[in-house]
């Protein structure tokens, strides 16, 4: 999927032939390769405790599956799957991979990053959406939240996104050495890349509009509820959770998705000029950050979201602070025992 310039010292053109003045557009990957090293140390503590709590909190959510739940798990995994292909853009990156890494990262990890990426966009538009639900009280509102109806929605999520990204693995490629993962493919396999990247676009888009509309309705809601001050306390506390969530996915997603179709259109050579590509690239790169950034920040939404996984994760620290006392008061007294003992031989 993702089709990043990698310059290789043999300079081979697509047509076999040494390079003519070829644009290098990845080197200043250096700040970059630190931001996405932040992202997976950050981000791999969050997602493993998070694993831990939902898997120790698992017995109490047994039968009472609600919709929340159905999407916080499934984001968990998207994260998971990103966690689990990063190292591989980052050793690509870093220009330390081998022929065969840098093969697979366009065949493969390339791919899973943006299969999670997209999955968490559709997840989080789903939680938005569901969040304003849950204080629509309506019989239709209701059997959205049935934990069915989610199940269902976040299956044809990954079936699509399967169905779109998985042929960007299979589909032919060229062999040589190449100068981009664009170049490695065959003419079919960038057409399909192109196109997938216009009906996640798509995706995205629809996702957006779902987002947009829960927060409309909710501040409607918010404006009409001035005269019962129960209902402003309700529909004010639904305006703050779905404003900031919506706030947090406009900043994450929107700034990726306004440099992603004029770099598409880069890599397809609809756009030639060199530093008009280089600064998309720096401009993909800035903004595919800011996407993946999610990842270190979903756990502090499974914390606030799933009561079940807050209050396992609460035990956890409890336990973690009587422990951490208690080895403080044993160590204190293996410190003072020998001063006590001492001071009774002197005394005798």
């Amino acid at each position: 999927m993702e089709l990043i310039t990698v310059l290789h010292s043999s300079n081979i053109t697509p047509t076999g032939g040494p390079a003519e003045n070829p644009c290098i557009v990845n080197d200043q990957m250096g700040p970059f390769i630190v931001l996405y090293i932040l992202i997976f140390t950050l981000g791999l503590p969050g997602s493993l405790l998070s694993v831990w709590g939902f898997i120790q909190s698992r017995r109490s959510q047994v039968g009472q599956q609600i919709s929340t739940y159905v999407y916080l798990i499934n984001l968990l995994v998207a994260d998971i799957l990103l966690l689990f292909a990063l190292p591989f853009k980052i050793l690509k990156d870093l220009g330390s991979a081998s022929w065969k890494l840098m093969v697979f990262h366009c065949q493969a990890s390339g791919v899973i990053i943006y299969i999670s990426l997209y999955a968490s966009i559709a997840f989080l538009a789903f939680i938005i959406v569901d969040r304003y639900l849950k204080d629509h009280h309506t019989a239709r509102s209701l059997r959205l939240q049935e934990s069915s109806f989610a199940w269902l929605l976040t299956m044809v999520v990954w079936i699509l996104l399967l169905l779109i990204m998985v042929p960007n693995m299979v589909l032919p490629t060229k062999d040589y050495k190449y100068l981009s993962c664009s170049s490695l493919k065959e003419k079919i396999s960038l057409h399909w890349h192109t196109l997938t990247v216009f009906l996640n676009t798509a995706l995205f888009l629809n996702a957006s509009a779902a987002v947009l509309i829960s927060s409309a309705l909710a501040l409607k809601r918010l404006l009409h509820s001035h005269s019962d001050p129960k209902l402003w306390l309700d529909a004010r506390r639904v305006v703050l959770s779905v404003t900031a969530m919506a706030l947090a996915y406009t900043l994450s997603f929107v700034p990726y998705h306004v440099v992603r179709t004029p770099y598409t259109l880069a890599q397809a050579e609809v756009i030639k000029n060199c530093q008009t590509k280089r600064q998309l690239f720096l401009g993909k790169e800035s903004t595919l950050f800011l996407s993946l950034l999610h990842v270190c920040l979903d756990p502090l939404l499974f914390f606030n979201l799933d009561a079940a996984f807050r209050e396992t994760v609460r035990r956890l620290l409890r336990r973690s602070r009587n422990q951490a006392v208690e080895a403080d008061q044993q160590v204190v007294q293996e410190v003072m025992l020998p001063k006590v003992h001492a001071e009774e031989d002197t005394a005798v």
